[in-house]
């Protein structure tokens, strides 16, 4: 099985909104001022950094404090994707704490 890089991709709702409201990918890298490659990797859920996250939402008519809808955290992406767990086992696979 080929191993995927879940810590740079994540599902967001980008490319939703953009069709929602009749943008191409080309229109919404213009209004938000970034690459047109920028908008086809977000889409596909690769990481970006937090200043263009909130050059991608103004145009989509949300605001930056609805990033969390849009991006969701990376503790939600992990928590929907995780195995389940036994009682007892919460807080075990945390680092050098």
């Amino acid at each position: 099985m080929e191993h995927n890089r879940s810590t740079s991709i994540r599902r967001n709702r980008v490319r939703e909104l953009r069709e929602n409201r009749l943008m191409t990918q080309a229109q919404l890298a213009r209004k938000a001022k970034v690459a047109l490659r920028t908008i086809p990797s977000v889409e596909k859920g690769m990481n970006c950094r937090m200043d263009t996250k909130r050059k991608i939402l103004l145009p989509l008519g949300m605001r930056f404090e609805d990033k969390d809808h849009v991006f969701p955290p990376l503790s939600a992406f992990a928590h929907e994707h995780s195995g389940p767990t036994s009682p007892g086992q919460h807080g075990q696979h945390s680092p050098g704490f």
